[in-house]
């Protein structure tokens, strides 16, 4: 009994986050526009309950031929890409809006047959099988269909309430980390099954030194294409004097950013013994990838905007949120394998984006867009956002309250 709960329990909040902002609430809210919301709910019940029920006897099936630990480390990545999935977003299809707007007939017939169709191969029903891999088939159907009812009953009662005060955008951020939250659970369950011990004391034996060092140099890599690839998009200033200065000492800070961790992967050069520790490498891969992250989400945003100011997004609170994710990658790459040479590397990385912007990209944007740029910059950080808003937005000599 106590597994059936818990299945069930699990089940239901998986499919429950997996609908938030999915397609599903899209045609629920469809239909009901057009007819009776229990009769709406009826029909979810009844699509949801037969094609989770196909889930659950494809997931069974592969539970039992296979290794479960397998399984589960297969299901973390799947639950990972799950949480990719629904940052990016979903929208109904021409032919979807057209099944909600024309179908006739028994109202309840109807909305079972869009909602079957709409479900068979959607995100729920993947996870729907991977989690019956894991726990008990009647569990997993059960609690899978709760979760996807209510979470399109909640769309249709709050949707039409609150649909446009709730932050579309926020909720689908909010359902992506639990997917990875869901994700990095499973993930460390299967490696302590395949391994035989906890997940962490299987991550630190693994993740020496010489292996933080590679996976820092990986990084690393990621954070040096991917900033040259955004300065040759968008043409990135550094005339003069101050530029030739800026992209000689970032040409030194990332060839001295890179030869760390290179050395240390080579086993040439051992990282400072006081913080060659596992938990701090995780811990530095984090920030690695999250500078990374924010550097390609700048990067994409201001390439959308074709050279035009970009206030919005990220940019919102920042005006260089680029440089802030590269910055951020190379403090992660030193914290995975802290070396003289990365903090050295670090220090000039700094300097050189100081310099950059304050002596070279600035003076042009300003220049470039005058009293618009002004009042953007009098509101926002450089790197960081602006603790202490500027008393009049004009007013440079107010530049020492931004924060970065």
């Amino acid at each position: 009994m106590d597994g059936f709960v818990f299945a069930c329990v699990i089940s239901a909040a998986v499919v429950f986050v997996a609908e938030l902002g999915d397609k599903s609430q899209l045609m629920a809210l469809a239909f009901a526009t057009r007819y009776r919301s229990w009769t709406v709910i009826a029909g979810i019940t009844v699509a949801t309950s037969v094609v989770h029920l196909l889930s659950v006897a494809v997931g069974h099936g592969l539970g039992a031929a296979l290794p479960t630990g397998w399984i589960a480390l297969v299901g973390s990545v799947m639950f990972v890409g799950f949480g990719v999935w629904t940052l990016r977003g979903d929208a109904l299809s021409d032919s979807e809006q057209a099944r909600a707007a024309r179908v006739g007939g028994s109202a309840l017939l109807a909305v079972a047959l869009a909602f079957f169709l709409a479900e068979l191969g959607d995100k729920t029903m993947l996870a729907t099988i991977t989690l019956a891999t894991q726990h008990g088939w009647v569990g997993v159907w059960v609690g899978s269909t709760v979760g996807m009812v209510a979470a399109d009953a909640l769309a249709i009662v709050v949707g039409r309430q609150l649909g446009r005060r709730l932050p579309e955008r926020t909720v689908a951020v909010g359902a992506a980390v639990l997917f990875f939250v869901f994700g990095a659970g499973l993930a460390a369950g299967a490696v302590a099954e395949l391994t035989g011990m906890p997940a962490w004391t299987a991550v630190a034996t693994v993740l020496d030194h010489h292996a933080a060092g590679w996976i820092a140099l990986g990084l690393g890599l990621a954070a040096v294409l991917l900033g040259a690839l955004g300065r040759r998009r968008t043409r990135a200033p550094g005339r003069g004097v101050a530029g030739w200065w800026a992209r000689g000492i970032h040409a030194v800070a990332t060839v001295l950013g890179l030869a760390a961790p290179l050395l240390v992967g080579a086993d040439v050069i051992d990282p400072i013994a006081l913080f060659d520790d596992p938990g701090i490498a995780v811990i530095g891969a984090g920030l690695s990838l999250l500078g990374v992250t924010l550097l390609l989400a700048a990067q994409a945003q201001v390439a959308a905007r074709g050279g035009a100011l970009v206030t919005a997004g990220l940019h919102k609170r920042v005006r260089h949120p680029g440089l802030t994710g590269t910055v951020l990658a190379m403090a992660g790459t030193l914290v995975m394998v802290p070396t003289v040479l990365g903090v050295l590397a670090a220090v000039l990385l700094v300097v050189a984006v100081q310099v950059q912007v304050r002596a070279v990209r600035e003076p042009m944007l300003a220049r470039l867009h005058g009293e618009t740029y002004t009042d953007y910059a009098a509101r926002t950080g450089r790197f960081l956002p602006r603790v202490i808003p500027a008393e009049h937005p004009g007013m440079p000599h107010r530049e020492h309250m931004r924060v970065g």
